[in-house]
């Protein structure tokens, strides 16, 4: 059968090509994209071949899936038609997996479009985790991009007590308090560090979680954290930070650093604040099904899969108003 995919040719270039899908093995499923999800950090960074960055072209990019199975082979028991599946393929319209690469969604009333945030919640989730939250700590999330506000709302849900979400546009910064941020601030204020004491009563943050991906925005968050943080470095760093004194930022403050790559999981086994992917994602589809993690205000943009390159445009010329773009595939929309 024909189906469509999103393809980078080349860099800044995209496109979306035809292709042709084999029969299905005995041990396969055979899916229809409901729609996909880009992730808008990660995708423009590889699309422009950023610092820390540079993949190879041509690239198939996504990996954030929701779909539904639409033929079973017949060695498959634990798969049937219909049956709604997350998964980590590509921006796509059909694809064939085996069943153990697919994930349930077990609530059929959940919006594809909100399922679909799983993988990016989960990727979140895995940076608030380090940070061990306990409640009643001050937590500060730099940033409020979509992995910024993902990270605030778990952040939220493990107990931060008071919420700090500081983003340079006035815009997210209104969705950061319409989705449960205590306080807003602007690191560009001149009055920054005198709100963010203000808003610790005097100690500063226990947790500052850099979301941002912006090497100055190391500095920051070196800078904002109290006596004795935990400092998660959640987004890629595009680029080396200058000027960082170890031993005034970080030494003789006692902060500890976490490196937060999703990459860097237990590939069997879940242990205490260090869970695996799979186990993460399923906690993420139970927390959207049941309300508990709104995703809906971080849906932006929602794009027709064949329009995807218009979606790519608005992108790369980073608009701070785009967010949660959501490819709509095989009438979804």
């Amino acid at each position: 059968m024909k189906a469509q995919r999103v393809v980078w040719p080349d860099r800044a270039k995209v496109d979306v090509e035809t292709f042709d899908l084999p029969p299905i093995g005995d041990d396969e499923v055979l899916v229809a994209s409901e729609c996909t999800l880009i992730s808008p950090g990660t995708e423009r960074a590889f699309l422009l071949g950023l610092p820390n960055a540079q993949g190879r072209y041509p690239s198939r990019p996504g990996y954030s899936n929701i779909g539904t199975v639409i033929e079973v082979g017949k060695a498959v028991t634990d798969y049937q038609v219909g049956e709604r599946v997350a998964s980590t393929q590509g921006h796509t319209s059909h694809f064939i997996s085996s069943p153990n690469r697919l994930l349930k969604v077990a609530s059929t009333d959940v919006p594809a479009e909100e399922a679909v945030f799983f993988n990016l919640g989960a990727i979140a989730l895995q940076g608030v985790r380090k940070a061990r939250v306990e409640l009643g700590e001050a937590t500060l999330v730099l940033g409020q991009g979509l992995i910024g506000l993902l990270a605030m709302q778990l952040s939220k849900l493990c107990g931060a007590i008071p919420l700090i979400a500081a983003d340079l546009t006035d815009s997210r910064l209104d969705i950061s308090k319409r989705i449960g941020a205590d306080y807003t601030l602007n690191p560009e204020d001149a009055n920054f560090s005198e709100q963010l004491i203000d808003a610790t009563k005097g100690d500063g943050p226990s947790v500052v979680i850099e979301a941002t991906g912006h090497p100055d925005a190391i500095s920051t968050a070196l800078s904002a954290a109290g006596r004795d943080a935990r400092v998660v470095l959640l987004a890629s760093t595009r680029g080396e930070t200058p000027n960082v004194n170890f031993y005034r930022d970080v030494h003789k403050k006692g902060l500890v650093l976490y490196g937060a790559h999703n990459s860097i999981r237990p590939r069997q086994e879940s242990s205490p604040n260090f869970w695996t992917l799979e186990e993460d994602s399923l906690l993420l589809l139970s927390l959207i099904a049941q309300k508990r993690f709104n995703v809906a205000p971080l849906i932006s943009h929602r794009v027709p899969g064949e329009d995807a390159p218009k979606a790519y445009q608005l992108l790369m010329e980073w608009n701070p108003g785009l967010l949660g773009v959501v490819l709509q595939w095989n009438n979804s929309r």
